[in-house]
C-alpha cells in the first residue's frame, strides 16, 4: 500500500509497476479514498470504509472519465451519507434481531453490543477503550437490566458497586459518561422506553487524581544525560523533543520529516487527540535537535525502528532503563509534557500561550499542567517585601515593637 497526497498531475503520472497486477495509492488527505492502478493501464477511484463494523468497498469511477476533484467529492459525500444513515440502519438491525432480544425488552448488554459499539466504531478512534469499559465494568454490573426499565436507584447502585471494587473516581466517571451517552443514543434512535430522564439527579464523583509530577531543571539535566547511555540511539532525540515541544508520546513517535518546517519554525501534527491538525512552534533547541538527528534515505519517519523503518510500537524498556539510571523511576513519558508546561509557566508565559502550544481546547485542561516551582512562588512572595521597601525589616539594636494592653474601664 502506498500513501501520497493525490493530485491531478500525480494521477496522470502514476502507473502500475511491471510484474504487478495492480497497485493501490491511498490519498493522505481523505481516509479510505484511493486510486487503483491496474496492469492494463486502467485507473479507478475507489473508497474503503466501515459500516456496522464491516469493511466495505465503493467504486467511484474511472479516472479517465471523472476528475480527481469530482472523485474526492463523491467519496466525501458517500462518507457523510453513511454517518447520517448509520443510526437508522442500527435501529433496523436491532428490530430485525428480535430472536436474540429478551421478550421483556432490550437489555443493556444487547443495546451496547448491537447498537452502541457498531456506531462508535464508525467514527471514534478510541472505540476499543469503550469496548473494554463495557466488557469489564458495565456488562457485569448492569448488563442484565432491561434498558427501558433502568431506574435512577439502579444507576446509583452501579456507582456504589464500582466504588466497592475500589475503582478510581476517574474510571467510574468514564463509565457513567459512556452509559449516559448510550441512553442518549437510545432515546435519539427511538428505542422503545429508553429515556434520558432516568439520569436526572445522577452526579459524577469528585475526581482529584491529578498527577502533579514534573521535573526540575536539575532532574531534566540528569535525564538527558541518562538517555545518552541507551542502546536505542533514537531515545535521546525522542526524549529531548518531548521536553522541547510538550508533544504527546505518540505524536513524536509517528512524526514524519515532511511535517517539520525548519524555515518557518513550526511542526504540523496532522492527527492529534482532538482529531484536528495543530501547529507546534519549534524553539532554537528543537531546531538544533532536528538538524543534528540522523536521517535514513527513503524513510519518511523521523524516529523509525532500525529494522522495520516504521514508527516504534513501544519504547518502554529503553525508557525505563534510562529513567532508572537517572534515579527517576516514577517519571512517565507523559510527565515530560507536564515538565514543558511547567517550564513555560515558570518562565512567565501566560496560560493562554501554554494552552495553544499544548493544543488544548479548554484552558481548564492547561491549568492542570501549570505548576509553579517553589523558587517562583518564593520570588512572588518576596515581591510584597520589595514593594514595601523593607520598612519592617529587623535592624540591629532596633527597639522591639510593643503593644500597650487595652485598658478596661
Amino acid at each position: 500500500m502506498v500513501v501520497k497526497v493525490l493530485t491531478t498531475e500525480l494521477v496522470q503520472a502514476l502507473e502500475c509497476p511491471f510484474g504487478r497486477g495492480h497497485l493501490e495509492v491511498f490519498d493522505e488527505e481523505l481516509k479510505g479514498f484511493y486510486l487503483d492502478l491496474l496492469s492494463s493501464g486502467r485507473k479507478t477511484y475507489r473508497l474503503r470504509f466501515r459500516q456496522d463494523g464491516i469493511k466495505k468497498l465503493q467504486t467511484l469511477g474511472d479516472a479517465s472519465v471523472i476528475s480527481l476533484v469530482v472523485a474526492r467529492s463523491l467519496a466525501t459525500e458517500h462518507l457523510q451519507q453513511i454517518k447520517s444513515l448509520l443510526p437508522i440502519a442500527l435501529v433496523k438491525q436491532v428490530r430485525a434481531s428480535k430472536k436474540t432480544i429478551s421478550v421483556k425488552g432490550l437489555s443493556t448488554t444487547e443495546f451496547l453490543q448491537l447498537q452502541y459499539l457498531p456506531y462508535v466504531r464508525s467514527y471514534k478512534k478510541s472505540w476499543k477503550s469503550d469496548e473494554s469499559m463495557i466488557r469489564v465494568h458495565i456488562i457485569p454490573l448492569v448488563g442484565h437490566l432491561v434498558m427501558a426499565k433502568v431506574t435512577a436507584l439502579q444507576i446509583a447502585g452501579f456507582i456504589e458497586e464500582m466504588k466497592h471494587k475500589e475503582l478510581a473516581p476517574g474510571t467510574i466517571n468514564r463509565a457513567l459518561v459512556l452509559l449516559q451517552y448510550a441512553f442518549k443514543l437510545g432515546q435519539r434512535w427511538e428505542v422503545p422506553g429508553v429515556s434520558l430522564q432516568v439520569w436526572n439527579g445522577i452526579r459524577h464523583l469528585k475526581n482529584d487524581n491529578r498527577i502533579e509530577r514534573y521535573l526540575t531543571t536539575e532532574q531534566a539535566h540528569h535525564l538527558l544525560l541518562a538517555v545518552r547511555e541507551s542502546l536505542n540511539p533514537l531515545l535521546p532525540f525522542i526524549v529531548a523533543l518531548l521536553i522541547y515541544t510538550g508533544a504527546r508520546k505518540r505524536e513524536v513517535l509517528d512524526a514524519k520529516w515532511k511535517d517539520f518546517d525548519l524555515t518557518r519554525r513550526f511542526w504540523r501534527i496532522p492527527v492529534t487527540k482532538s482529531g484536528k491538525a495543530r501547529f507546534v512552534p519549534l524553539s532554537d533547541g528543537a531546531i538544533g535537535l532536528l538538524n543534528s538527528m540522523p536521517k535514513q534515505d527513503g524513510i519518511e519517519f523521523a524516529f523509525p525502528h532500525p529494522t522495520k523503518g516504521t514508527p516504534f510500537d513501544s519504547i518502554f524498556y529503553a525508557w525505563h532503563k534510562a529513567r532508572t539510571l537517572a534515579g527517576l523511576t516514577d517519571v512517565r513519558l507523559h510527565d515530560l509534557r507536564h515538565t514543558h508546561a511547567s517550564f513555560l509557566v515558570n518562565a512567565g508565559r501566560t496560560l493562554y500561550e501554554v494552552q495553544h502550544i499544548l493544543g488544548h481546547t479548554q484552558v481548564s485542561t492547561t491549568q492542570r499542567y501549570a505548576h509553579l516551582s517553589p523558587d517562583t512562588l518564593l520570588e512572588a512572595a518576596n515581591s510584597v517585601h520589595k514593594t514595601l521597601g523593607g520598612m519592617f525589616a529587623a535592624r540591629a539594636n532596633a527597639k522591639a515593637l510593643t503593644v500597650e494592653p487595652l485598658q478596661v474601664v
